[in-house]
Formats: C-alpha cells, sequence, structure tokens
C-alpha cells in the first residue's frame, strides 16, 4: 500500500525524462508522485522526495496507478505495460511530454523525426539557424528533455527538437511550425505489432499542422504521394533519386534548392564532412527546415563547412597497421547499417548484434556479400546473426565487444575496415548505444601494434 496524495499526476520511470518532468510539473504548482521499477533508482528518487514529491521504486502497485489523475509515461516506457492498460481501462488519462511541452511552449519549433539520421539533422539544422543570426534551444530525443526549455531563463529564437516514435505515439496537440520526416524503415517491431503501425506513428507528426506550416520530407519514402495527400502544411520535397519542383533535389554536382523565395545550389563539395547520400538526404532536410525558419543559404554554408558528425556515427577510431576502426554504435536498425556498408568501402569486418527488435537482418546480405570480409556477431542476437550469414561470408560469434574486436584484429589485413555498425539496441550488455561505442573505442584504443588485443 502507498500513500500518496488524495489527487496526483504520476510520472513512470525515472530517468532523465521522468525526472525533468517531475521537477517541471512540480515548479508549475501540480502534485506530482513519480514510480520506477528499477530498484536502484535510488539517487533519482532521493532528488525528487527533497522537492516533496513521493517516490516508489523497486515494484509497481496497480493501485497507485489506478488512484492517478493522469499518468505520464517516459517515452522508453511501452503503452502496454499491464498497470498502464489497465488504468486506462478503468478510464485514467495517458498523456505523453509532447503535448506537456507544447501546452506552455510560446516558441517556434522544428520536429525532426524519422528511423535514421535524426540527431544528424537536427544538429546540422540548430547549426545552419545559428550560423544565420538565430539562436536555437536544441532537444527532445537528443538528449536534453523539451520541458527544459520552458524552465530555463533565456529564450529562443526557435527550438530544434529530435522526436521518437515513441514520443509521437502519445502526442494529441503538438504541432510543430515545421517538421521533417527523413525516412521509415524497420525498427523497434519488438514495441509495435507491425511495420504499419511503426510508419503511422512517424506520419503522424504532421497531423496538427495547417496551413503557413512546413512539412519537409524524403519523397523516397514508400507512400510518400498518397500520405502527403493528407497534410496541410506547406510540403517541401528532398530526394536523391528524381528532380523536385519545390524543395531540394539531391545529385553528384551537389544540393538544388527551390522554394518559393530560393534558388540555389550547394556545391557538391559543401556537405564533404557527410560522407554518404544518406548524409546528403540529412544535409537537404536541414537545410529546407533552416530555411523555413529564416536561416539563410550563407548561414546554411557555414554550417556544412564546419559540421562534424556526432560520436558513434560512422567515427573513424584510429588506424593500426593498416587497418582502419570505425564506430557506428547508434546504427540500432537494419537501414542505418546499410547506410554505413554504403559509405565506406569492401574489405569491411562488421560487427553487428547485442539486443534484438524483432528485426530481419536479411536485407544486409547483399551488401554484406558485396563488401565484407567477414560478419562478426556479438550478445544476445549472435545466434540470429550467424544464422542469416553463414555460407555468405565469414561469420564468427562473440560473447562480448573486447571479444569481437580480437576476432575483428585477427582477421582483418592492411587495407581493412573494421567497422562497429550493431543493428541491434545495446541494452544486453550496455545502459545505451553511446556506451557501447565508448567500450569499443577504448578497446581499440587500447591495441598495441603488432600485438594481439588483450582481453585481460
Amino acid at each position: 500500500m502507498f500513500n500518496f496524495p488524495e489527487t496526483y499526476e504520476l510520472i513512470v520511470g525515472l530517468g532523465v525524462c521522468g525526472l525533468s518532468m517531475a521537477r517541471f510539473l512540480k515548479s508549475r504548482g501540480h502534485c506530482v508522485a513519480a514510480t520506477d521499477i528499477d530498484g536502484t533508482k535510488t539517487s533519482e528518487a532521493a532528488a525528487l522526495k527533497k522537492l516533496g514529491i513521493p517516490v516508489i521504486i523497486g515494484s509497481h502497485d496497480q493501485e497507485m496507478f489506478d488512484k492517478a489523475s493522469v499518468i505520464i509515461p517516459s517515452p522508453g516506457i511501452p503503452l502496454n505495460m499491464p498497470f498502464i492498460k489497465s488504468a486506462r481501462n478503468k478510464g485514467v488519462p495517458v498523456k505523453g511530454e509532447l503535448d506537456i511541452f507544447a501546452q506552455y511552449n510560446t516558441t517556434p519549433v522544428i520536429a525532426i523525426t524519422g528511423t535514421n539520421g535524426k540527431t544528424t539533422t537536427t544538429e546540422l539544422t540548430a547549426a545552419m539557424l545559428e550560423a544565420s543570426g538565430i539562436s536555437c534551444f536544441v532537444g527532445g530525443n537528443i538528449g536534453t528533455p523539451l520541458v527544459e526549455y520552458i524552465m530555463q531563463d533565456s529564450p529562443k529564437d526557435v527550438v530544434v527538437a529530435e522526436i521518437s516514435s515513441f514520443q509521437l505515439d502519445l502526442a494529441q496537440t503538438f504541432r510543430p511550425h515545421t517538421a521533417a520526416l527523413l525516412n521509415i524503415a524497420e525498427d523497434h517491431l519488438d514495441r509495435y505489432p507491425d511495420f504499419d503501425a511503426y510508419a503511422d506513428s512517424k506520419w503522424s507528426i504532421f497531423k496538427n499542422m495547417t496551413a503557413g506550416d512546413t512539412a519537409v520530407i524524403n519523397g523516397r519514402i514508400k507512400e510518400f504521394s498518397t500520405r502527403t495527400k493528407t497534410i496541410c502544411a506547406d510540403i517541401l520535397e528532398f530526394s536523391s533519386t528524381n528532380p523536385v519542383i519545390r524543395g531540394a533535389s539531391i545529385h553528384k554536382m551537389g544540393i538544388d534548392i527551390q522554394t518559393k523565395d530560393i534558388s540555389d545550389t550547394l556545391a557538391a563539395d559543401t556537405p564533404a564532412r557527410l560522407p554518404g547520400i544518406h548524409n546528403r538526404e540529412n544535409a537537404a532536410a536541414a537545410a529546407l527546415a533552416a530555411l523555413s525558419c529564416g536561416g539563410t543559404i550563407e548561414g546554411i554554408r557555414k554550417a556544412l563547412n564546419e559540421f562534424t558528425l556526432s560520436d558513434h556515427r560512422i567515427a573513424f577510431v584510429r588506424e593500426v597497421d593498416g587497418i582502419r576502426f570505425y564506430n557506428d554504435s547508434k546504427a540500432t536498425n537494419v537501414a542505418a547499417v546499410l547506410c554505413a556498408l554504403e559509405s565506406v568501402e569492401s574489405g569491411v569486418i562488421l560487427i553487428l548484434g547485442g539486443k534484438e527488435k524483432g528485426l530481419d537482418f536479411a536485407p544486409l546480405v547483399p551488401e554484406v556479400k558485396a563488401r565484407a570480409k567477414a560478419v562478426i556477431g556479438m550478445g544476445e542476437a549472435a545466434g540470429h546473426i550467424m544464422e542469416t550469414f553463414e555460407g555468405i561470408c565469414p561469420a564468427y560469434a562473440c560473447r562480448d565487444m573486447i571479444c569481437a574486436v580480437s576476432k575483428a584484429v585477427s582477421v582483418a589485413a592492411k587495407g581493412d575496415v573494421v567497422l562497429l555498425s550493431p543493428a541491434c539496441a545495446s541494452f544486453d550488455l550496455y545502459a545505451n548505444y553511446r556506451e557501447r561505442g565508448k567500450d569499443f573505442t577504448r578497446i581499440v584504443n587500447a591495441i598495441v601494434p603488432g600485438q594481439e588485443v588483450c582481453h585481460g
């Protein structure tokens, strides 16, 4: 039995998002309570209790959910969680962070979603705006919860937000000034019943937009022509396969920008720091989004010339004995790995694996056959990876990262590339993809030329 107030809003999950939401609502005079099934969240619970917020960790109580005036789950909490599902069936409303943010926010928002490239495009859009003299708050799924912007005392010109499908699933009133949909590929099928449900979540980012808003959409996305018919916002298309009338056409010579106000070309060497056609698409989407909120072509060029990719996204680590090592730990689905493989030459030793998300690795087979010298399966998914690639190329199963790097070094020769691009979540061995990438980088940086990888 718990001893919570008679009326309270229940925060579920004490990660970064849950903690920020609890602090924000408390600061606005709401009566808040919180819970997390993880019993190790003692410091987080203590911090909230100091603010007068009652907290239960280590277990859940159905009564605690049923008596809440509203349930606010963190994005990582599945909506079919039995405690939430039961409370919803009894009439308890469930609300997401995007709608709470939208209730208080008065700053124009650029919202960026897609299966892959969200972080790169979000950072690049903000860099383009800043280089154009427009101040930005960058947050959302990229790391800083959006309600942190409401709590800070330094208003910006634009909020640039990375938005996940999990956040969109509970968004009813959230309406960005500009929204970009970069791509849709299989992902999170452990959470959604099928691909169509996942795609519906992504497309829902446009549902509340009206005339005067701007929708930036990849023309290569399946159902582009039918889905866009229901969007009320002004549509700017970008495409790397077909010429675009309004938006951005991506080709070998550069990126042609064509809007009602601007006609210009970003030269082929301008996005030189962004390898691969997928990053040219990201650059085009970012440019269109930035232009929609006052960015300039000069600012866009400046940002592209100075921009570097985030850690854990096809990031060069080092070269040892002529073998180059790349950290692409952020590639947590098959489509992202395809992009990584297309960005490097042949002679690839590909390290895959981690916690499975119900994805099919088979779409990787043609690129692996064309470019990979070997595949190394790591962690929980190692068995599935072995089943997929045995007979395609040499395939090895490894229990952990140091085993995977050791095997990669033993297989690689001068001129080869060792690429960590897992196509899986990290949660079987690591807290998140960043920790996985840091471990890979640490192990690679410890390699002594001419010696085997140390397992100590």
